[in-house]
């Protein structure tokens, strides 16, 4: 069997298992709908109006991330993390942290390199406290907490994330 076909194969069982959450979702209301008509109805009208108050804000909250991801490259931010960054290099390191996307252990190699190369702790460390921050699921959390608990604890975040950095700076002796 070549390579080709086995990345063919690869693909097709990924859009065939793409479909099985919303085959699932279907059956299980139908079963409901058999079960408890009313029940269901009203199931299905409280998940359409979650999702309908969802949809602009999520949609565009993926065109950020998109252009994001596809303007902003890692090693272009290396020089805020520079130990003299200032409240600069902070706030940098803030927002860098906030519109990082993927994992957070794939970030720990390029920390480990910009360390290599200079960066200081408190940069890092700002970065890797506010990776918390996920600009994808503030429209959820707004949906379910409202707009101030929203706002006081990604405030929080971010202001602890900056005591965080300066008591790194201070230990490390940056």
């Amino acid at each position: 069997m070549s390579q080709g076909s086995g990345r063919e194969t690869k693909g097709g069982r990924f859009f065939k298992r793409i479909g099985i959450f919303p085959a699932c979702v279907v059956l299980l209301y139908g079963a409901m709908y058999t079960l408890a008509p009313d029940t269901a109805l009203t199931a299905l009208k409280a998940s359409a109006k979650i999702s309908l108050a969802l949809c602009l804000p999520l949609s565009l909250v993926f065109s950020v991330m998109f252009a994001l991801n596809l303007f902003v490259r890692p090693a272009q931010i290396a020089g805020i993390f520079s130990r003299n960054a200032g409240i600069k290099g902070m706030v940098l390191s803030v927002a860098a942290g906030i519109i990082s996307m993927g994992p957070i252990f794939a970030r720990y190699p390029l920390m480990k390199r910009m360390r290599e190369e200079g960066a200081g702790e408190g940069p890092i460390a700002v970065f890797l406290y506010n990776r918390a921050v996920k600009p994808f699921l503030l429209p959820v959390m707004i949906a379910y907490f409202g707009w101030t608990y929203v706002a006081i604890v990604t405030i929080l975040t971010i202001l602890g994330s900056i005591v965080l950095g300066y008591s790194m700076n201070a230990v490390s002796g940056d």
